[in-house]
């Protein structure tokens, strides 16, 4: 072994148990990685920061910023609450959530198919009485299924796709994971749903505790708007759909005055208010699907010079400047540009308009408006503002032009037409000017520890294959499998490779497993496309800890896990991987 060799082998170490102890940022570990190899000369000083504009780099920043666009647009919640019901047996919820959360993975960041997927089996847990760790952990192993059957579903297939164009000249299409992915992902949602969720330990299964904390119920005042002009809509029509959304009608405002009663046989005219009672994200829903709009709607104008607008909750303190005071009082809609959309006051109903109420210390107020003009007024006002408490507001008339967009830059791409990263950055840029996001979101939405923690690795990993460690570690377990047909190396490569997944970044392992893959193959006088294919589903499949993936980390609060729960459903889920993935491996890329 050469210094090189030998220096990096160590460094790798050190930097590998550091990410198991997990205490460190991982990102910060990488860097420091790449700035301590740089200095031995280990890497080059020209190539240093070279992994910030690899290409990899760039399409998962890109990934995330659209998938922030169509999560905005409604467009994905849509489809999602039409399918999930609260009435169907456990094992079917779990099979429809499982089978929209490997389709959303496919087309967006997994992580964020979670994320939009999550609150609603929470809430569906909630309304069928059952705990949510039931489905919550099927639901975390789905979108990582999904994830694997195109380019852009998850991380480790763009890297690896980079990393084929940097080692043979040509990338992976768009859906060359298609064929192994689909695969492993119908065995995977077919075990989660009749089997999985059965292996999950007794502590998960007890009926959940009344919460006793319950979100606050809001008073809220929703403007109808022009589309109401050519439909004969009483209010008690809209009924169902405030049960459906978890959301009273208390009644209707005509002229400044509130009608007598419920008004449930009263016509809605443009210009009406609908007087409702509901938690934020139930008013929300109920909004947009009903295309009602909000008092200052019109001075609310997001994109490229404004932002995506969100509700926000605040507590009333006694020397607040609002307190004993109105919104319109202190011109909050027109001086401030945030609007007063609703008021909780302990439970308590209350009758008059919410904009001209007096708010009185110890009411929650709901504040709607864009970030920075929320948190100015939340300021002024001297209110203070309920940690976790904000509830973006979906842009549902956009949704048609979301999905267009996004299905056009990747129909660019696939074509051949457009390289990928621009093609998604166009995706981008239509969003913004359409004003599904702002500029601060744009930033917000990249997850910027994992584009450094790969920047850093990139250079590392191409420096650990120029080295020869990759070819060093390649011929050992040539050398191990000798004798055996090229497959058994593959399955050991793949194994190995889905043990450190456990454990490290699924990044950090492909950077790793990739390169020796590749030197495998050509040791054994093979096509190295398969030992590809197999590092990337085996990097994907962290099943076994909430550390391996970062859905498996979301989950493990909400769905009450413990540490030795993953194991139970994730290594029978692993070892049915292997055995479906290699055949369907060496069917669609022959070695």
């Amino acid at each position: 072994m050469t210094f090189d060799q030998i220096a990096l082998f160590i460094l790798f170490g050190l930097l590998f148990a550091l990410l198991i102890w997990g205490r460190i940022r991982y990102d910060l570990l990488a860097f420091s990685a790449l700035i301590v190899a740089t200095i031995m000369g280990l890497v080059p000083t020209d190539s240093v920061f070279s992994g910030f504009g690899h290409p990899a780099v760039v399409i998962i920043a890109l990934v995330l910023v659209v998938s922030k666009g169509l999560m905005n647009s409604g467009a994905i919640e849509l489809v999602a609450s039409k399918v999930l019901s609260a009435s169907a047996g456990l094992s079917r919820h779990i099979g429809i959530l499982s089978i929209v959360g490997a389709g959303l993975s496919a087309i967006i960041n997994n992580v964020a198919a979670l994320a939009l997927l999550m609150p609603l089996d929470i809430e569906a847990a909630r309304k069928a009485g059952r705990a949510p760790g039931l489905s919550l952990m099927p639901l975390s192993f789905a979108t990582i299924l999904g994830g694997m059957i195109t380019l852009i579903g998850t991380p480790p297939n763009i890297v690896i796709a980079q990393y084929r164009q940097d080692a043979l000249g040509e990338p992976f299409s768009m859906f060359a994971f298609t064929p192994v992915g689909l695969v492993v992902a119908i065995s995977g949602i077919i075990f989660v749903t009749l089997v999985g969720w059965r292996l999950l330990p007794g502590h998960l299964k007890a009926a959940p505790q009344p919460d006793d904390q319950a979100e606050s119920l809001y008073v809220a005042e929703l403007k109808v708007g022009d589309s109401a002009r050519d439909k004969d809509l009483t209010v008690g029509e809209l009924y169902p759909l405030a049960d459906d959304k978890d959301v009273n009608i208390l009644g209707l405002i005509r002229h400044g005055a509130r009608l007598r009663g419920f008004a449930a046989r009263e016509r809605i005219f443009p210009g009406d208010f609908l007087v409702v009672e509901g938690d934020p994200k139930g008013i929300e829903a109920f909004m947009g699907t009903a295309k009602l709009d909000f008092a200052g709607s019109d001075k609310h104008k997001p994109g490229l010079t404004g932002e995506s607008l969100s509700l926000r909750e605040a507590i009333v303190p006694d020397n607040a400047r609002i307190a004993h005071r109105s919104a319109f009082d202190l011109s909050l809609l027109h001086g401030h540009g945030v609007t007063l959309l609703g008021l909780s006051r302990q439970g308590k109903h209350v009758h008059a308009r919410v904009r001209h109420m007096q708010v009185r210390p110890g009411d929650v107020l709901l504040l709607l408006g864009s970030s920075e003009r929320l948190e100015a007024a939340i300021n002024w006002l001297g209110v203070l503002p309920l940690e976790g408490k904000s509830t973006g507001l979906a842009q549902r008339n956009k949704a048609a032009l979301a999905i267009g967009a996004f299905g056009l830059a990747i129909a660019a791409a696939v074509s051949g037409l457009v390289y990928l990263p621009v093609a998604l950055a166009a995706c981008v840029l239509v969003y913004g000017v359409a004003g599904l996001i702002g500029g601060r979101e744009v930033y917000e939405a990249v997850e910027w520890k994992v584009i450094v923690l790969l920047g850093s690795l990139i250079p590392l990993g191409q420096a650990f294959e120029t080295s020869g460690s990759a070819q060093l570690i390649a011929s050992n377990i040539v050398t191990i499998t000798q004798g055996y047909p090229a497959w058994v190396t593959l399955g050991v490569l793949m194994v190995v490779t889905m043990t450190l997944s456990d454990f490290l970044n699924n990044v950090a392992t492909c950077l790793i497993a990739a390169p020796i893959g590749v030197q495998i193959a050509n040791a054994l006088g093979v096509n190295p496309d398969p030992f590809l294919m197999g590092v990337a589903v085996a990097a994907s499949c962290a099943f076994l800890t909430p550390i391996g993936h970062k859905n498996n980390t979301i989950i493990m609060g909400p769905g009450g896990y413990r540490f030795g729960d993953y194991w139970r459903m994730g290594l029978p889920l692993e070892l049915l991987v292997l055995t479906v993935a290699l055949p369907a491996i060496l069917v669609a890329w022959p070695l």
